[in-house]
């Protein structure tokens, strides 16, 4: 007999922002718990917490985020800068008729989750970053620091800044693209410590000329990959990358916040062969001044960066044991 598909349980819904339509995946009934992906994915890399996060008594909602998937794209880069992100999340809360939320977001979604929580406590009260860590605005310009990192070699967001340069790279061949880049940054098939670091481009190359070839890590199976590159073969690589494009612009807007902590109840976990973790030991570090609600931080050992896939039954478990101890 054969076990139910637990995607096919769950609920697609379309709902409004304020410039445009944000969609959404839900399962469970319970308090909300918004999780946000990061690049590049959409909803689906959630698929496993859904579940399990229903299971546990709580309704879970994964969103495509803004310029990918079923949600909207705007025309314009500014239109992808990180407070209009924001207003997506509370425009979310507010259509699933809700008025509180806790937040969960992976790589740039744990960014989006923070300053979501950030700029508007009063609707996210609690908040959990997979794989990056929180880091208070504040130091020089991001595009000047990028720029400083590599030497002879790009990094790979100032690689990713210019518009159309990347897209002509990944969008002739968006399955192998991303089959490549997923492997890069997994634990079990990510280049050995000696080899070129596939975060950086030589120049005159590509990021892809790093990229592992010809295996997929244990938790991406094939038709996991032709989710992830159906979506971007017909929405474009623009909306995803245009979140690159903004860091300079979030900088200047999110000046009132220059070394601000996030207060609400919060946890961390990052993988112990991430480059977001390793490099960021010291915002980890500094978590009694950032994150003064910090209720537990965890290094997964032997994982790499797509967290919640990679470990997702352990992932599960720190999230159902977080989300049980908070206040309701």
């Amino acid at each position: 007999m054969s076990q139910p598909d637990p995607v096919a349980e769950m609920t697609h819904r379309l709902v409004l922002s304020r410039t445009g339509r944000i969609h959404l995946v839900e399962q469970g009934s319970g308090p909300l718990v918004l999780l946000v992906h990061g690049f590049p994915e959409s909803w689906y890399s959630w698929r496993h917490q859904l579940p399990a996060l229903a299971a546990a008594g709580y309704r879970a909602v994964a969103v495509d985020v803004r310029g990918y998937g079923r949600s909207a794209k705007p025309e314009g880069v500014a239109a992808y800068r990180m407070l209009d992100l924001v207003e997506d999340n509370v425009a979310v809360v507010r259509a699933l008729g809700e008025r509180t939320a806790v937040i969960v977001g992976h790589d740039w979604g744990a960014t989006i989750a923070a300053d979501s929580a950030l700029v508007r406590p009063d609707v996210f009260r609690a908040v959990g970053l997979l794989s990056v860590p929180y880091a208070p605005r504040g130091g020089p310009r991001p595009s000047e620091v990028f720029a400083r990192m590599g030497a002879e070699e790009e990094f790979y967001v100032s690689y990713f800044q210019a518009p159309g340069r990347a897209e002509a790279e990944i969008e002739p061949d968006v399955r192998g693209w991303l089959a490549g880049f997923y492997a890069a940054l997994s634990a079990d098939t990510m280049p050995p410590a000696d080899a070129p670091d596939p975060h950086f481009v030589s120049r005159g190359g590509t990021l892809r000329d790093r990229f592992p070839i010809g295996r997929l890590p244990a938790w991406l199976s094939e038709n996991d990959l032709d989710v992830y590159a159906a979506e971007f073969e017909r929405t474009g690589m623009s909306g995803a990358l245009n979140r690159y494009r903004n860091m300079d612009r979030d900088w200047e807007d999110l000046v009132g916040f220059d070394g601000s902590p996030i207060t609400q109840p919060s946890l961390f976990i990052g993988g112990a062969l991430d480059a977001s973790t390793t490099w960021m030991a010291d915002a980890i570090t500094a978590y009694p001044a950032t994150l003064p609600g910090l209720v537990s931080s965890h290094i997964l050992d032997g994982c790499g960066h797509w967290i919640q896939q990679e470990r997702r039954e352990e992932v599960n478990e720190i999230l159902r044991g977080w989300l049980a101890c908070l206040p309701t």
